[in-house]
């Protein structure tokens, strides 16, 4: 919060540098002058917006409009070049992500002009499912950094790990996107994400038990245990519903164990939700909705309770097709109106760790939206037709 005069004044030269581009400005204490450094076209558009901000004769306004007009019209080109300009993690993430959105529209456009009601939405499980793990796969290879710590150390060759998991990761989101070979990219998706539960993320929570950790704190490696286990279930669900998936036994027991693992998850994030009614909807991490959505308490509530009813209507086998649909129906609205927007801001973050951290909650959430898709897939269609009907 701005407090007194000077305060506001550094304030207004960020600012000032900061939409001019690159120009550096200083004002002297005792003179009041200022001096900008940086490209000649820069200086005048910083200069303009100073002296707007300063105020000025009629003579000085006169002058300057045509930096002012300049300024407003490298505003929507500012906009792309932080873009190009971003660092290559966060544009291979988005790239990663945008190609194999693009190539699974593509693969399920007739599946989805087929679908009737709330089909429809069913028939974007896949799509939902493969462009999170483009994304994730993108930040292993080109962020690896990021990552590196996550690999045991007991483990020898720890970069190799992680660039082996990010081509893995890339491999398995364009077969589930094209629907090519989903009986071994989903199964071993799922082996994999059971493993790092395993390896990683358990034997964290229970350590964390063992030194008392409080609940406030320890809750959040529980919410990834669970986030983790329902997405290897939802991998072993498209394994197993794919056109050329596993038949017979194996076929009803990577369902069962899928529709388990995708209940309990479901369940303990709608209690979170109620006991944590600020967090972003859907996976309930640290962080929480901005203040500018209206109503942030009634959309955790609804989020909460939501999943709540699907986790029993999987666990009970009723209903399961139509929940699953509306709740993620929702959850892919909450993305489009909450997370979208909230991992443009991230972007315009000059710091690479932000940028990052806004695409994984984007992309944490478009996939757990996949997994709630995948196991409606698995129930039968028979509430829906009732509905459509």
């Amino acid at each position: 919060m701005i407090q007194n005069g000077k305060s506001e004044n550094s304030v207004w030269r960020q600012v000032a540098a900061r939409i001019a581009g690159s120009a550096v400005i200083a004002r002297d204490r005792k003179s009041k002058a200022f001096s900008i450094k940086g490209h000649q076209g820069t200086q005048r558009r910083a200069a303009a917006y100073w002296a707007l901000r300063e105020g000025g004769s009629s003579s000085q306004s006169s002058r300057i409009s045509g930096s002012i007009t300049e300024l407003r019209k490298s505003m929507h080109p500012t906009l792309l070049v932080t873009f190009l300009q971003a660092p290559g993690t966060a544009v291979a993430m988005c790239c990663a992500g945008l190609a194999v959105l693009l190539i699974g529209l593509w693969a399920a456009k007739d599946d989805i002009a087929q679908a009737r009601g709330l089909d429809k939405i069913v028939a974007l499980s896949n799509l939902c499912f493969a462009v999170p793990l483009a994304v994730f796969g993108a930040l292993h290879l080109f962020g690896p950094q990021f990552v590196q710590g996550l690999v045991p150390r007991y483990m020898p060759g720890r970069m190799f790990w992680v660039y082996f998991v990010g081509c893995a990761l890339i491999a398995a989101s364009l077969s589930i996107a094209t629907k090519i070979g989903v009986r071994w990219s989903g199964l071993l998706v799922g082996i994999m994400m059971f493993m790092f539960v395993a390896m990683l993320y358990l034997p964290g929570g229970l350590r964390q038990m063992h030194a008392h950790i409080p609940w406030t704190r320890s809750r959040f490696t529980w919410t990834i245990v669970c986030r983790e286990s329902s997405f290897g279930g939802a991998g072993w669900i498209l394994a197993a519903m794919a056109k050329d998936g596993w038949r017979g036994k194996a076929r009803s027991t990577l369902i069962t164990v899928g529709r388990i693992a995708i209940a309990f998850a479901a369940i303990f994030f709608g209690i979170q939700h109620f006991l944590h009614p600020m967090g972003l909807p859907g996976v309930p991490l640290q962080r929480e909705m901005p203040s500018w959505v209206p109503g942030r308490v009634i959309i955790d509530y609804v989020t909460g309770a939501g999943l709540l009813v699907t986790g029993v209507s999987i666990l009970l086998n009723r209903k399961t097709r139509t929940v699953g649909s509306c709740l993620g129906g929702w959850i892919l609205l909450t993305i489009l109106v909450i997370y979208i927007p909230v991992m443009v801001m991230a972007l315009s973050h000059p710091e690479i760790g932000v940028k990052v951290e806004g695409i994984n909650y984007f992309a944490d959430t478009l996939l757990f939206a996949g997994v709630i898709l995948a196991v409606a897939s698995a129930a039968p269609r028979s509430d829906v037709r009732n509905i459509s009907a």
